[in-house]
């Protein structure tokens, strides 16, 4: 099996030891070389550890003949763009599981038309997390409110729709909301 572990560690600006401190349990960065270089096989329990420790997905540190790469050709930085110092590949989005997604028909705020925001579903208990940034929020009858949770006293949230000129609305105790984690645009 050809893995992607160094291409996805180097993409990510993380050095072998902070991968594997990132493990759960821990390793060594020696070991962590040894299976980017495939002097160690990596299994399955590897391949998942070492996912989860980068944040991406197990097939993301793999080869797959379908899945064409996408080389990095250039970093842009305050100095302008630049070549990569090592030979690099971005990992393609994808969705982690329970994801939901929002498409832009008309552009509002600081979305147009024909973004799509993914968002991560949030239970009452992590309401908290996702203040001043956008959620969506569900109402009766398959309705939905998305705005800027710019407020939360006990089970009321208060959100800033995204049109210019909108007010505050308040919610009370929604069953779940879902905050806007990734956008996909294309120019």
């Amino acid at each position: 099996m050809i893995t992607r572990i160094r291409e996805v560690r180097r993409a990510k600006g993380l050095t072998l030891a902070e991968v594997g401190d990132r493990c759960d349990p821990p390793t060594t960065a020696q070991t962590i070389g040894r299976l980017e270089t495939g002097t160690r096989t990596v299994s399955v329990d590897w391949l998942n550890r070492i996912a989860t420790a980068l944040g991406v997905d197990a097939g993301d540190l793999v080869e797959l003949p379908e899945r064409a790469d996408l080389p990095v050709a250039a970093i842009l930085g305050a100095d302008g763009a630049s070549a990569p110092r090592h030979e690099q590949v971005a990992a393609a989005p994808a969705p982690e599981a329970g994801s939901i997604a929002v498409l832009v028909e008309a552009g509002v705020g600081d979305y147009r038309a024909g973004d799509q925001i993914w968002c991560a579903r949030l239970m009452p208990d992590s309401f908290a997390a996702a203040l001043n940034r956008d959620v969506l929020v569900p109402r009766p009858a398959g309705r939905y409110v998305f705005g800027r949770l710019i407020g939360r006293q006990g089970a009321r949230l208060q959100i800033l729709p995204l049109g210019a000129g909108a007010k505050q609305q308040i919610f009370d105790d929604p069953a779940w909301i879902a905050v806007a984690t990734r956008l996909i645009r294309a120019l």
